[in-house]
């Protein structure tokens, strides 16, 4: 068995690990010393020349040479990570996976007088004040940190091995979470086959006395009925409640339903539902548990990647009626978001490559290195691989949208302003999602038809470079999304449009990207939208000029 110590500069991760090893008759890794020897320089030095992010490569080499983690019952490896290690979700599943994870935690004041003491150069906090540095450490790093277990690292070192030893017997568990965080919105975690020990937790917390399942066909097949038997079996009475598959289930009367069979099992503001499946299911689940009773607690378990990347994430519940796409809804966040990818094993190569069109967008919001990675990743795994799964590469795509989308909603819950920007791709796109009806285009690959549409006003309006456009139409086209015209008409496109629900004021704002990110812009004229709906019908030139006549007085309307 491989034991990993995290936490904070100055937590006593070397020290401890040493004493630990000694005591185990284990080999000891110090990885700050393993980059030593493999970079043949010293870590400040490699600081100096090369900077954070010539470190931190150098890092990811090093934990990458560990292996695979030593599958024996008995402690043969002891591995003190650097402080910074885990930031990279990559790392985190390398280190995690199969390993003992002990988080070393303490004071920063207490750290900061340590290393003040220390003859080894921290340089994160080298020259400045060290307290303050490792306070902000400590807040930044909590999420990553605390799906270890959590033991005080100001204790001394004899306290610290007595309660370590205690609990080793545990051994590693047989999931991984990756990252977890109390956040205004409800406790998010991420990993893989933690789904049923999460829910499980969050019941707990909610002193819930059964757990209440809504599940839609697929999602009870391919997760639920799994779930189901492994609450059972930590002690739970387990009630399940059937939903309609896909869109079917965002409708009102779906919602009375689910709202009656609550009533009939005499659910009341004290119990915790557990939604399980799609983000359409989530929807539903969500508007439901929202309106009964005025409000009942909910856990999310998004099965799908659009799910775990988006739809369920953010408190944003609703249903459709046939003048628009999710026009009739509520804010209600959930008590706990739990994304596990081992759910997304199964997923259908479909519902696969339309996600990837939420990651794009999430991308194009400002993170290049989401876009590396879908572009690097996205087609084998949209193709059905399940590599990408199993090398974290599909953990480090929901990781990144779904924390950057829990930092968009807990500084704008309500959508009054910054939130809007997550709605990039999202008009022509739902648009066109209602106009096919609902469920012959699936959500992702309409925002995908929407990314077009933007980038095409963006560049219309001189918004965004060719070559950044290029870039985004390049990458949809590898994806394979939004190649071909979808079956719709531009008439019923523009009907849907003109009911959006991101109008004010009788003006629509449109969420339009830049060269580095996205801006709004509530005037966009006629001949930029008319070029926008073009790009995302995939229209040739001669027909789009052939119907704009037609719709130039709406498209002022539209505005």
């Amino acid at each position: 068995m491989d034991l990993v110590l995290v936490g904070l500069p100055g937590s006593g991760k070397s020290a401890v690990g040493r004493r630990l090893a000694q005591r185990h008759h284990a080999t000891f890794i110090d990885l700050d010393e393993l980059i030593e020897r493999q970079v043949g320089k010293l870590v400040p030095a490699i600081f100096a020349e090369e900077g954070e992010a010539g470190f931190r490569r150098h890092e990811h080499d090093a934990v990458l040479s560990l292996g695979p983690a030593d599958a024996d019952p008995e402690l043969r490896r002891v591995i003190a990570s650097g402080g910074g290690s885990i930031i990279d979700p990559r790392n985190r599943w390398l280190l995690y996976r199969g390993r003992f994870t002990v988080w070393l935690d303490g004071s920063p004041e207490i750290l900061a007088s340590r290393l003040a003491r220390s003859v080894h150069i921290r340089p994160l906090v080298a020259g400045q004040d060290s307290a303050a540095t490792l306070r902000q450490l400590a807040v930044d790093r909590h999420r990553f940190y605390a799906p270890a277990l959590q033991i005080s690292g100001t204790a001394n070192v004899e306290a610290i091995m007595h309660a370590l030893e205690a609990r080793l017997g545990d051994g590693p568990p047989q999931y991984v979470t990756l990252l977890r965080a109390d956040t205004t919105i409800g406790r998010v975690e991420i990993g893989h086959g933690i789904a049923a020990a999460a829910v499980d937790s969050a019941l707990r917390r909610g002193k819930a006395r059964r757990a209440i399942l809504l599940v839609e066909p697929r999602s009870w097949t391919v997760a639920g009925a799994g779930i189901a038997e492994a609450l059972e079996a930590y002690g739970w009475d387990v009630e399940r409640i059937i939903l309609p598959r896909g869109e079917n289930a965002k409708r009102m009367r779906v919602v009375e339903q689910t709202c009656r069979a609550l009533a009939r099992l005499r659910v009341d503001r004290t119990e915790t539902l557990v939604a399980i499946g799609g983000g359409a299911l989530t929807d539903a689940a969500g508007f439901a548990a929202a309106s009964y009773l005025r409000g009942v607690p909910i856990v999310h378990v998004p099965t799908t990647l659009v799910g775990q990347i988006d739809a369920a994430l953010g408190g944003k519940t609703a249903v459709d009626i046939p003048e628009g796409k999710n026009l009739v809804g509520a804010f209600h966040q959930p008590v706990a978001f739990i994304a596990d990818v081992a759910l997304l094993t199964t997923l259908p190569a479909r519902q696969r490559r339309a996600a990837l069109g939420e990651v794009v967008k999430m991308g194009i919001l400002g993170d290049d290195r989401l876009l590396e990675l879908v572009g690097a990743e996205g087609d084998v795994f949209a193709r059905g691989g399940n590599g990408p799964i199993a090398s974290g590469a599909v953990a480090e795509m929901v990781e990144r949208c779904a924390w950057a989308k829990v930092e968009v909603v807990t500084a704008d819950e309500r959508e009054d302003g910054l939130r809007r920007t997550l709605n990039l791709g999202h008009t022509i796109g739902h648009g066109i999602e209602a106009a096919a009806g609902y469920g012959a285009i699936l959500h992702g690959e309409a925002v995908a038809y929407g990314l077009r549409g933007a980038v095409a006003i963006a560049l219309a309006m001189g918004l965004t470079t060719p070559e950044r456009a290029e870039h985004v139409n390049a990458l949809l086209d590898r994806l394979g999304l939004a190649v071909e015209s979808p079956a719709v008409t531009r008439d019923a496109v523009w009907e849907h449009i003109a009911t959006d629900k991101k109008h004010a004021h009788g003006r629509l704002s449109w969420i339009l990207p830049t060269e580095t990110g996205v801006t709004v812009r509530p005037d966009v004229p006629g001949e930029a939208v008319e070029a926008g709906l073009a790009a995302a019908l995939r229209l040739t030139p001669a027909t789009s000029a052939k119907g704009r006549s037609s719709h130039e007085a709406q498209s002022e309307t539209v505005r």
